[in-house]
């Protein structure tokens, strides 16, 4: 059985692909590793929901709980290239490296759950952060299981947030619901 270390994004995410990866007969621990998520209460709130899915699910997880906007504005906004492409990388490569660190044989991410994220851009990273680091990186692509995922984290009481996570996609969330309601 392989262990996998899987990059969490949040709980509803990790609600649709639990089972799917644990029927492949992966061995499964989490990582939450997030310095994009903004502001700290959003942080809060969603280490608490995945907190509650791991005891609800007995899934084993290990959280990284810093708030580092600076971090997040260093190399994802502040680099040149596409912002969500650093923020993707930022948080692949960490995972990667607690995988090979810490004796995993593979990683992957919830992040190829959902529909709204750069999906092509994802493996791509995925599969360069892999060789760089000599580890295997899991692809699949999960998106049909994102309405399980949402029907999951409702029956479970999930918090479901409403943006990705950064403070950009947070300002473009409000900026879209503005103009939807004049």
């Amino acid at each position: 059985m392989k262990k996998m270390l899987l990059h969490i994004c949040c709980a509803p995410c990790l609600s649709g692909v639990n089972e799917a990866l644990l029927s492949e007969g992966f061995d499964i621990t989490g990582y939450f590793y997030n310095p994009n998520i903004h502001p700290e209460e959003e942080l809060a709130r969603r280490i608490e929901a995945l907190k509650k899915y791991s005891e609800l699910k007995k899934f084993n997880s290990i959280i990284i709980d810093g708030y580092d906007i600076g971090l997040f504005n260093k190399e994802a906004v502040d680099r040149s290239g596409d912002r969500c492409s650093n923020c993707y990388r930022l948080r692949l490569d960490a995972t990667a490296k607690h995988a090979v660190d810490n004796g995993f044989d593979l990683f992957s991410t919830t992040l190829l759950l959902s529909p709204y994220q750069k999906h092509g851009i994802i493996r791509e990273l995925g599969e360069n952060v892999a060789r760089k680091y000599g580890i295997e990186f899991y692809y699949r692509d999960l998106r049909r299981f994102y309405k399980g995922s949402v029907r999951i984290s409702k029956e479970m009481g999930l918090y479901r947030q409403k943006y990705c996570g950064c403070y950009l996609s947070r300002e473009a969330r409000d900026e879209q619901s503005s103009l939807a309601s004049k």
